[in-house]
């Protein structure tokens, strides 16, 4: 099997990289970021001034109701999509700056995608082994074999090296797409609802294989609808109208207990929600608690008392909120 691929310049890569040494502290820095998709006919604000930071070596999942804007801003991380407004640096790079040519080094270097559909990971002519050496035809690495290879015996799938699409499970697939995404050593791993297809202990390796990367120090940001799942994220940010608006994190006594099969995650209630106030002093409050208030029109009243912010409505209903 031979491939003939251009290659970049690779002075320009050189200084692409030299570049990414020198920026921010986060590997994923939005700010303020907004997403605005036109027609003729009308304008969708998709994102309403993001704001979030990923630090290098997290595991993180995003969670939010479809159109909530959370598929949107996982295209701008992963280079598919421009921002309108704001800031978004990702491993070092501010992609409002990169010429066309720095995103496709972009995308080959810095991000790994593993999409929910299947067939836009893998190609059904190339076995599992070709699939998982094909990215690294756009790069400069040696010893593909040996490094396809690898990964495969990673996410459990080397004795179907040989194999096609069509010969493979949901699950399968979905394992060798994380190989493949994995290929060119990203430094961020993307995935798009990567068990939301498949059977809960399918999901349940997938998402063994996630935290054994993030173990050996692969910072990941899963998109998911798997309560099970997003359970046993240590941080878990939703996503509500296009900016952040709660985020959970593991309780403690859940962090060492993530394999534990004992554990029904579904129905535990593992993580602590908090509410998050941006840089402007606002917060978003869930639809089920403003409806419990029975407001009359948009006006609220707030109170600090012993240290938390009383939000009362018309009535004597009150909701507690503690600041953090």
């Amino acid at each position: 099997m031979q491939f003939r691929f251009t290659r970049i310049d690779p002075v320009r890569e050189k200084l692409f990289h030299r570049g990414q040494d020198k920026m921010a502290e986060g590997m994923i820095q939005a700010d303020g970021l907004v997403k605005i998709y036109k027609t003729k006919q009308t304008e969708v604000l998709a994102l309403q001034g993001l704001d979030l930071t990923v630090e290098e070596g997290e595991l993180t999942a995003l969670i939010g109701n479809s159109g909530s804007g959370k598929s949107t801003f996982l295209n701008m991380i992963g280079g598919l999509d421009r921002p309108s407004a704001g800031s978004l640096v990702v491993g070092g790079r501010n992609l409002f700056t990169m010429t066309e040519r720095e995103l496709v080094i972009y995308k080959r270097d810095t991000v790994g995608f593993v999409w929910q559909n299947n067939a836009r990971n893998l190609l059904p002519y190339l076995s599992a082994l070709e699939n998982v050496m094909l990215p690294m035809y756009l790069s400069n690495k040696h010893k593909k074999k040996a490094r396809a290879l690898e990964l495969l015996e990673l996410v459990g799938m080397s004795a179907k090296r040989r194999s096609r699409l069509n010969m493979l499970s949901g699950g399968e697939q979905q394992r060798i797409a994380i190989a493949i995404a994995l290929a060119n050593s990203p430094r961020l791993l993307l995935a798009d609802e990567p068990t939301g297809s498949v059977d809960p202990g399918t999901a349940d390796y997938i998402f063994d294989v996630f935290t054994e990367l993030n173990r050996q120090g692969q910072t990941i940001l899963i998109v998911t609808h798997d309560v099970a799942l997003s359970k046993k994220v240590k941080r878990v940010v939703a996503i509500r109208d296009g900016k952040i608006s709660s985020e959970r994190i593991l309780k403690e006594k859940y962090a060492d207990r993530i394999k534990e099969a004992a554990i029904d995650w579904r129905a535990e209630d593992t993580q602590e929600e908090y509410a998050i106030v941006d840089k402007a002093g606002r917060v978003q409050i869930p639809r089920d608690i403003l409806s419990s208030m029975n407001l009359r029109d948009n006006k609220v009243k707030l109170e600090l008392t012993e240290g938390k912010v009383i939000i009362s409505g018309p009535s004597d209903n009150t909701v507690n909120t503690d600041e953090h």
